[in-house]
């Protein structure tokens, strides 16, 4: 029989929705495309090409974390929802690219099975719809792999009498009701079994039945040893009478759709879902994507939210990875807004629809410490707050201290409870006090392990001095400002050339190097533009650099290698750039 949905542009299942069980990861095969199916613990199931991006393992031998699809080979994190690759191990200090995306299929759960579709599935209606299966609940069977066509296979058992799912001893009958060349029917009245045929390659399918409606508790196990009999007999039949060439293979699957989620998340257009009080003056705020699914999510990231009158304020995301279904943000009202957190506070509403850029990752989380220390201040827990779900999921050893005015201050205090003995406030403390604390806390820079620190400037640097003071590794002590807050001085007019551009340019006094840059067509990408994110940093060939941001630590001043472009100038007459 002629099909109506040619194989892998259709929807065909390939798993039992019961086989995806809590961090397990199914191997599947539609169409010889090898793909991996897993549930993350939110629910969500994800199907992926089976491959890593980097050595082309498999990831179905790899380990799913429940957020998280883990290589099992060099250990490549890729995201739920978007496959987004979160951590790369053999670079630990360094946050993947965002547009590093695994390909990913949609999925749907029906009848007991997952579905997915090889094409693009924009428009569709999702898997097809089977009026016996629609009325009550349903029985998956034991799926059969058949070396044999997928349309061999159902003309094979249209045929035959079926188990009959009322009677221990009846049959259905034949012949049955083909739907189209991947789905037959076979009975009628109060119980019928449907079996969808889910082509695998040219001489080879996987048969998977379903039983509506299912039968009491007590009949479903005979009803399933039953039919796994007759199915196990049906195929060594049909096997052998079928000329099975197994080095035969199908006609090359279609091209793969483009993936939204892979984005380099320029530019996303987000809902307000929800809004609430999180603790005194700071709001938290749920996104979700107005279209398609919210690009990766790695530890420490933080997004632009676009606001009105032209305003653009940087905020960290508290997601862990792979929770992709809405972003979460705290923003605290500052005594001094110049109208973002204001706005926030007193005129942002559920429903309210949004622009942002990013992810941007300027404060990427190593998961190879013996043991990961996270000092946060005030508003500063919430890119901490990501990390320390990650370590904590991961099993991952940590302490987050967190140094708040009073317990009203402290944000998020629902998900800072899932951590346990993890998370340590501080509270009430003067500049001294909390100063004796860091003393307390840094006092042993053990090998092997990273501090991450984040919060306002005074606080930042006193736990940085302190880790100095201590002996700290100047790389093991990573850190976060929210805003620059010392003073700058653009008076000095200076030239840059553009090494790859072939460009000269000249940057007079009260004009940042970035403005010129973009000015004379040249893309350089930026967030926060006050010098504290970092994400316009680029590399100097030659020159001596007047450091004015707080991204940079103290070796990479002394170096001279990088320029944060918004803020930071030339010392002398000329930098030249790799740029």
């Amino acid at each position: 029989m002629a099909s109506s949905r040619p194989e892998g542009q259709g929807w065909f299942p390939v798993a039992a929705s019961d086989d995806a069980v809590a961090h397990h990861v199914v191997e599947a095969v539609l169409a010889e495309r090898e793909l991996a199916v897993w549930r993350d613990d939110d629910g969500w199931v994800n199907v992926w090409e089976n491959r890593c991006l980097h050595r082309g393992v498999r990831l179905s031998i790899g380990h799913n974390e429940g957020m998280e699809l883990v290589c099992q080979y060099h250990g490549w994190r890729y995201a739920s929802r978007t496959a987004g690759c979160t951590y790369i191990p053999a670079h630990p200090a360094d946050a993947p690219a965002r547009t590093m995306c695994n390909r990913t299929y949609p999925a749907i759960e029906r009848y007991g099975l997952i579905w997915t579709t090889l094409a693009d599935a924009t428009g569709s209606d999702g898997p097809p719809s089977s009026a016996p299966l629609e009325s009550g609940s349903t029985l998956p069977l034991r799926a059969m792999a058949v070396n044999v066509p997928a349309g061999r296979a159902l003309d094979s058992l249209a045929g035959l009498d079926l188990p009959d799912p009322n009677s221990p001893d009846g049959t259905t009958g034949g012949p049955h009701r083909r739907i189209d060349g991947f789905t037959l029917v076979a009975g009628s009245g109060e119980g019928v079994v449907v079996f969808f045929a889910q082509p695998v390659a040219a001489e080879r399918c996987v048969v998977r039945g379903v039983v509506g409606p299912a039968p009491d508790e007590g009949a479903t196990l005979a009803l399933l040893r039953r039919f796994n009999r007759f199915l196990t007999e049906w195929r060594d039949e049909v096997e052998a009478q079928a000329e099975f060439r197994p080095g035969k293979r199908a006609t090359p699957p279609p091209p793969t759709p483009a993936i939204a989620a892979c984005s380099d998340g320029t530019r996303t257009r987000v809902r307000v879902s929800r809004r609430w009080l999180t603790a005194r003056d700071v709001v938290a705020v749920e996104l979700e994507a107005v279209d398609g699914v919210l690009p990766t999510v790695q530890p420490g990231a933080h997004i632009d939210v676009h606001l009105p009158g032209g305003l653009v304020r940087q905020y960290s995301l508290v997601n862990e990875p792979g929770r992709q279904d809405v972003y979460l943000i705290g923003v605290k009202l500052e005594p001094e807004s110049r109208g973002g957190s204001r706005w926030i506070h007193q005129s942002l509403s559920v429903g309210d629809v949004l622009t942002i850029g990013g992810p941007h990752n300027n404060f990427a989380l190593r998961r190879d410490a013996q043991l990961t220390l996270l000092i946060a201040g005030g508003i500063g827990i919430t890119p901490l707050l990501s990390m320390a779900r990650s370590l904590h999921r991961s099993g991952i050893d940590f302490r987050l201290h967190h140094f708040a005015r009073s317990p009203e201050h402290l944000a998020f205090t629902d998900l800072l409870a899932g951590l346990g003995e993890h998370h340590r406030p501080h509270l009430g403390l003067d500049p001294a006090a909390t100063t004796v604390e860091l003393e307390s806390i840094l006092a042993e820079p053990g090998a092997g392990h990273q501090v991450y620190i984040c919060g306002p400037g005074p606080m930042a640097d006193a736990a940085r001095r302190v880790a100095a003071e201590k002996g700290w590794p100047e790389e093991s002590v990573h850190f976060e400002y929210f805003a620059n807050t010392r003073p700058r001085d653009d008076r000095h007019p200076f030239t840059v050339e553009l090494a790859r551009s072939a460009l000269t340019l000249e940057v007079p006094a009260g004009r940042s190097i970035l403005e010129v840059v973009r000015e004379n067509g040249v893309q350089l990408e930026s967030s926060c533009e006050q010098g504290a994110c970092g994400t316009c940093t680029v590399g100097v060939i030659e020159g001596v650099v007047d450091h004015q941001d707080v991204h940079l630590s103290e070796r990479e001043r002394a170096e001279g290698r990088r320029v944060v472009t918004c803020v930071s100038r030339a010392a002398g007459d000329r930098l030249v750039l790799d740029l």
